[in-house]
């Protein structure tokens, strides 16, 4: 390219090294290289109006020699004003390209220009053969910086996941432990009642039952079977109060430990009219077969509560395996179109014991809501850094709240606790890597800036947080659409400009 240019649609001129040498950026410059930067690039002169778009291919880097320009980002679903100047000398767009394919090359912000305005413009490609050329040591030390600094955040991160992680496991391990050991009591138990059960078929046998009763007896059975699906819900006093009823029925009629099968039958739902129902069936029948009539159908009820115990504690420990399987999103591709309440119920599950019992949790949802693409796996840690840190603030005690809306294209994610509010000093450095208003030994510092860096740089997001004592609020803003450009797993330093 020469230095005799033709004029383009945007008003290209001719570029003067004296020009060139009067800006900052090239002060120190030979004249050889100015001689070079004029030969290889040139001076175009742009109306107002959008230059470059955040999210499409950076192929080129603008110099400011005259006018106004405006950097804007992304942020919530709006554009966010960054910058505004007329200082000549600025520069932006593709300012990374020296490090060639090793990131994903696109704009990290939109630049406009608000009035007519002249830029120095050297194409991506020349722009990094010339950082290679002039300045090699000075590129091997900005990739190192670039990519050190890169690794470093990643292992960062990965520490955070893994601690993250080993509290995870242990509460669900504990959540998987209790309702296995309840399957296991169940079983223990319902292999005495089968026992039971096959002791009073040999009486059946023996006779002592007579077949005209025989068969409305085991009618009963069925319908005690039966009745046990749809027992209804007592209150502790409700269910008291018909124990002392049920039990005094049965001494009344002879049964011994009468006391001990009422809670059985009063759990079944059961009550003193369907007992009377029994004794008709039985009513010339000898005492003891009435007794073991009663046991009978007392077994049949124990089994079948046991075996709906069986069946809940194995639904539990399921629905927790797909709990885990989705908050890991185990087996499923990094970046996904989901929907954010399964996330969001996931980690709810997985944190489940760490929110503990005083805590209450309330979920307003918007299920209307359309599907979010995202980088699933890393939202959950978003969810699991933010929930815990509302736990932590309400000391086992408050209100959780969880709420999701539409807002300016975003999907918005509400998190908020009724703890003592974030100190009025630490609202400005809450989202700094190692800022903890933690004690030494319980906080990382690490929690809500790994979050933001997931949020914001990986989905075009924001976070955002509002806080007052007894009201703490952090809105996560992701985006639903995103550019082809943007879905590619790259984290870049912010912009330059000066």
């Amino acid at each position: 390219m020469t230095s005799e240019q033709t004029p383009d649609r945007r008003g290209e001129k001719v570029c003067d090294p004296a020009e060139l040498r009067a800006l900052f950026l090239f002060e120190k410059l030979t004249d050889e290289q100015l001689e070079w930067l004029c030969a290889d690039g040139r001076i175009e002169t742009i109306e107002p109006g959008p230059v470059f778009r955040e999210g499409a291919a950076a192929t080129c880097f603008y110099v400011l020699m005259d006018g106004e320009l405006v950097l804007t980002k992304l942020s919530g679903g709006a554009e966010i004003e960054l910058v505004r100047t007329e200082h000549r000398g600025s520069y932006a767009g593709a300012w990374m390209s020296y490090i060639g394919d090793k990131v994903e090359q696109t704009y990290e912000s939109s630049m406009y220009a608000t009035k007519p305005s002249r830029f120095y413009v050297l194409d991506a490609d020349v722009f990094a053969r010339m950082m290679h050329e002039w300045f090699p040591m000075a590129v091997h030390l900005l990739e190192g910086v670039f990519f050190g600094g890169r690794n470093i955040n990643a292992r960062i991160g990965e520490r955070e996941r893994l601690l993250a992680l080993g509290s995870l496991s242990a509460g669900l391990t504990h959540e998987l432990n209790n309702p296995a050991a309840a399957a296991v009591r169940a079983t223990a138990g319902l292999r005495e009642r089968v026992a039971g059960m096959r002791h009073k078929l040999a009486m059946i046998t023996d006779g002592k039952f007579d077949p005209a009763t025989l068969g409305p007896l085991v009618r009963l059975q069925e319908e005690a079977a039966a009745q046990v699906a749809k027992a209804p819900e007592l209150t502790p006093m409700e269910a008291a109060d018909r124990e002392d009823t049920l039990g005094e029925w049965l001494q009344d009629h002879g049964i011994g430990d009468g006391w001990n099968l009422a809670p059985n039958f009063v759990q079944a739902g059961f009550d003193t009219d369907w007992l009377e129902r029994v004794s008709a069936t039985l009513e010339d029948a000898p005492e003891k077969v009435f007794e073991g009539a009663i046991r009978w159908l007392n077994y049949t009820i124990e089994t079948e509560l046991m075996l709906n115990e069986i069946t809940d504690s194995t639904t539990r420990i399921s629905s927790l395996v797909d709990a885990a399987k989705q908050y890991s999103q185990m087996d499923r591709a990094p970046f996904q179109v989901v929907d954010i309440h399964e996330l969001l119920d996931s980690t709810l599950v997985m944190l489940s014991r760490k929110i503990g019992d005083g805590v209450r949790v309330v979920k307003q949802y918007d299920r209307a809501l359309p599907p979010v693409p995202c980088y699933a796996a890393e939202l959950n840690q978003v969810w699991t850094n933010l929930i815990d840190n509302a736990v932590y603030a309400m000391d086992g005690d408050g209100t959780l709240s969880i709420r999701t809306r539409r807002e300016n294209e975003c999907v918005v994610v509400e998190i908020g606790d009724t703890g003592p509010g974030i100190p009025p000093e630490a609202g400005n450095r809450i989202f700094e890597p190692f800022f903890t208003t933690k004690p030494m030994g319980v906080g990382t510092g690490l929690g809500l800036d790994i979050s933001f860096r997931i949020v914001v740089n990986k989905h075009n997001g924001d976070i955002r947080v509002d806080s007052e004592p007894g009201d703490t609020t952090f809105s996560v803003w992701l985006p639903l659409h995103r550019p082809e450009s943007n879905q590619i797993d790259t984290e870049s330093n912010a912009e330059g400009q000066t």
